[in-house]
């Protein structure tokens, strides 16, 4: 019995990983008036930046449609699966899960699960990658069910914003806010909150931020140890790797760190310079 997995771009898993199981997606995109981009696959988080910088808007963003899921369910049902399990981003920010759910129905007779991951980004990647690696060992669906529902509940991530102006610009903080934001250089700092990400507090300075991130992950971790572990930025690679040393001073961490952008679906509500770190701790 072979299980295919699929998910969605809000993962923010790199292409590596995506490649090294693999595992299909079905595309958030983003529309520059009327032009439709798939993200990861068309635009990527550096590209969505310098366009809004030029353009000075925001674009908006969509769920992929019943019909994108049908077209990533058929291929791997033609790729020799038996049945998939598909992972979406949590349906509190997102119709994806919804849309997954309608393209199993257009199915009829096939062996689909569709899971909401109430998560979001390397929240719900780490899930993904769970559910590959074990259909890869050829474990049930149940097994496979049980053992994601596991993972979110070891998972953590916390990152720091650079800047509030992309939030203004969507209308999700004033620009005022965002303006005083700047003038102070507070650093809002993110985590996995009701499968969203959401702002856990504020701080000033990066150099600050980024010692609360870790600060808050070094306590996530405890006296546990990390299973897996990515780096997440957006347009920040240097910054990234700047971060990467800080962290480990901080924690004990693995050979080799993964670094992954964020992805357009979620990069366009951050704006450019998020840096932070995404972890699974071993049960």
């Amino acid at each position: 019995m072979t299980i295919a997995i699929i998910s969605d771009t809000d993962t923010s898993l790199p292409k590596s990983s995506l490649d090294e199981f693999g595992i299909r997606q079905a595309s958030i995109t983003i529309h520059f008036g009327e032009e439709i981009l798939k993200a990861n696959l068309e635009i990527t988080d550096e590209q969505l930046i310098e366009r809004v910088n030029l353009e000075g808007k925001l674009p908006t963003t969509a769920a992929p449609s019943p019909g994108d899921f049908v077209e990533v369910y058929q291929e791997a049902f033609d790729g020799g699966a038996d049945e998939i399990i598909c992972l979406t981003v949590s349906g509190e920010v997102s119709a994806t899960y919804q849309a997954a759910l309608a393209a199993k129905d257009l199915l009829p007779g096939k062996e689909i699960t569709v899971v909401d991951t109430k998560s979001i980004s390397m929240g719900q990647g780490f899930m993904v990658l769970k559910a590959a690696e074990m259909a890869r060992e050829r474990k049930s669906r149940e097994e496979i069910l049980a053992a994601v529902e596991d993972v979110r509940e070891r998972t953590h991530l916390f990152a720091a914003l650079e800047t509030l102006k992309f939030m203004a610009m969507g209308g999700r903080v004033g620009n005022l806010t965002a303006e005083m934001a700047n003038i102070f250089s507070i650093k809002p700092i993110l985590t996995i909150k009701d499968g969203k990400l959401d702002l856990l507090e504020k701080v000033r300075t990066r150099k600050k931020a980024w010692s609360r991130v870790l600060e808050l992950t070094a306590a996530g971790l405890g006296n546990g140890e990390i299973d897996k572990i990515f780096i997440l930025q957006v347009a920040a690679k240097q910054e990234a790797e700047e971060f990467e040393k800080l962290l480990r001073e901080t924690i004990p961490c693995p050979v080799v760190i993964q670094m992954t952008e964020l992805t357009p679906g979620l990069s366009v509500h951050t704006g450019a310079g998020l840096v932070g770190v995404a972890f699974t701790t071993k049960e």
